[in-house]
């Protein structure tokens, strides 16, 4: 049987072909990453009291490339609405928890945003396309290292990281506009209460790793009250540090 040999340019071209389809099949994942979560919202309308998030949050959700935050084992995984596990025993977020907590904090331009727990960043992306500044601290140095290397890389220069125990926040720039924290205490850290600016949110898990974890929606009010209230069950691994 006789080949006809293609054409040399083409062999130049694969690459790139290569990489347009994987990328196209990245943006078709991300989008039906979006209906997912846009149904699970719906399917928990009755705890959020809303039936659909922040279109720019939404919009985040589509744009961040998830599959950059994963462990290359995990690729295939990556835009599936659940958490997956990024070693060290952590895990990257369901994005489904990734989009309300960032909805619940109300992002807007211009405001200074503090994330406890930076894992493997991706949660502090989807911030930092919905803010101009993000603070984030991570407590396990690898993966701190592994975020600092990745984040900038990706054309994320808004984020600010550290490596640290974030239980005591960030002092150095505070008051913050709203805090997210990614794993769950046994109670609200009063360092992070004091570091949020009147008329500001912070979103946190609150439980242990073996009962039941509420995730929390704090305000802050001008007078320095707070306004508390639980928006529905959770599982995160637990906020590790000297505190406990």
């Amino acid at each position: 049987m006789f080949y006809r040999r293609a054409p040399y340019w083409l062999f130049l071209l694969l690459p790139m072909l290569t990489s347009a389809a994987l990328g196209d099949e990245y943006a078709q994942a991300r989008q039906r990453l979006v209906e997912d979560i846009q149904q699970d919202v719906r399917d928990t309308s009755l705890y959020l009291d809303k039936v659909a998030l922040d279109p720019r949050v939404m919009t985040a959700i589509a744009t961040v490339p998830r599959h950059e935050f994963v462990p290359a084992a995990q690729r295939h995984r990556a835009y599936a609405n659940r958490p997956l596990p990024i070693g060290h025993g952590q895990t990257i977020s369901q994005p489904y928890i990734v989009a309300l907590m960032s909805d619940l904090i109300k992002p807007r331009a211009g405001d200074r945003v503090l994330e406890i727990g930076t894992g493997s960043g991706y949660q502090a992306a989807i911030l930092a396309e919905l803010t101009d500044a993000v603070y984030s601290i991570e407590i396990i140095e690898a993966l701190g290292k592994q975020a600092a290397e990745r984040l900038p890389g990706l054309g994320f220069d808004n984020i600010t990281l550290r490596i640290g125990d974030g239980y005591y926040g960030w002092k150095e720039h505070a008051p913050f506009d709203a805090i997210v924290v990614t794993a769950a205490a046994s109670h609200v850290p009063p360092p992070l209460v004091a570091q949020l600016k009147p008329g500001g949110r912070m979103v946190i898990p609150v439980g242990s790793r073996f009962l039941t974890q509420q995730l929390v929606l704090i305000e802050k009010q001008a007078d320095g009250q707070l306004i508390t209230r639980q928006i529905l069950p959770v599982k995160f691994v637990p906020l590790t540090g000297e505190h406990n």
